[in-house]
């Protein structure tokens, strides 16, 4: 039967979510302890998409093939066995032909910003003590909505078929306490694709350039013209949601 696990985690102690070589990953962590409840059966894991080292999820989901369970026993069970920065949120049975990566509709990552020197909140945001101005930032979020070739925003060499994405919505806020937050929602994203445009915007908000040069750079297709990747530990994976399964959105 195959399951639908709702996951959350911090990613400052790892490289990411997919398995690396020579590096510990999210996946193999869960794959382990997986693996060890059921005996020393190989058990693999398919989640929802990749995030780069350092980043958090608050919800992240994977698929996994499993006998009929009972769901609060395996969750009790799991979440005393993962390290403290590995959450099991729920589990949801779903369709055999279910698939975490293909069957995700959209997907909902948020930057987090400080502009106000605060040791309790720097390792899930980004300390900036420039003035930013939120406004211009508003106005070049205009120029990304759409089905567009995000080439500029992406990671160079890697192994998608495509760089279009599917933006549906994208905007700046202001927090308490001299915090702002970045929010955006698509389809899809690419590798680096939303550090990248948090980082051009940063450009925009501190007014080395305009709003409108978005459209110069997204018509480019050239990395080299779009702004800098901003660190990994500011980024969060907000949420997945599934055409299918109410429950889950």
């Amino acid at each position: 039967m195959r399951y639908f696990f709702e996951i959350a985690y911090k990613g400052t102690n790892y490289h990411g979510w997919q398995r690396q070589k020579n590096a510990i990953s999210v996946q193999q962590v869960i794959e382990e302890k997986l693996t060890s409840l059921y005996s020393g059966k190989s058990i693999g894991i398919t989640g929802c998409g990749r995030t780069d080292t350092g980043v958090h999820a608050r919800k992240f989901f994977f698929h996994v093939d499993l006998d009929a369970i009972d769901k609060n026993k395996l969750m009790f069970q799991l979440n005393n066995m993962l390290p403290v920065d590995i959450c099991i949120l729920n589990i949801h049975l779903v369709n055999d032909s279910a698939h975490a990566r293909f069957d995700a509709d959209c997907r909902t990552y948020r930057y987090y910003i400080h502009t106000k020197k605060d040791p309790f909140v720097n390792s899930s945001s980004l300390y900036c003590n420039q003035s930013i101005n939120i406004e211009d930032m508003n106005k070049s979020c205009a120029f990304f909505l759409g089905n567009q070739d995000f080439t500029s925003f992406s990671k160079l060499h890697t192994d998608v078929k495509t760089n279009f994405c599917v933006i549906s919505s994208i905007q700046w806020k202001s927090l308490k306490q001299g915090r702002i937050v970045f929010e955006i929602s698509a389809n899809r994203f690419l590798r680096n694709m939303v550090r990248a445009i948090v980082g051009t915007m940063l450009e925009i908000g501190t007014g080395k350039i305009k709003p409108e040069s978005v459209v110069d750079i997204i018509n480019a297709k050239d990395r080299s013209l779009a702004g800098y990747s901003v660190s990994a530990h500011g980024l969060f994976l907000e949420n997945v949601s599934y055409p299918y399964i109410n429950s889950i959105n």
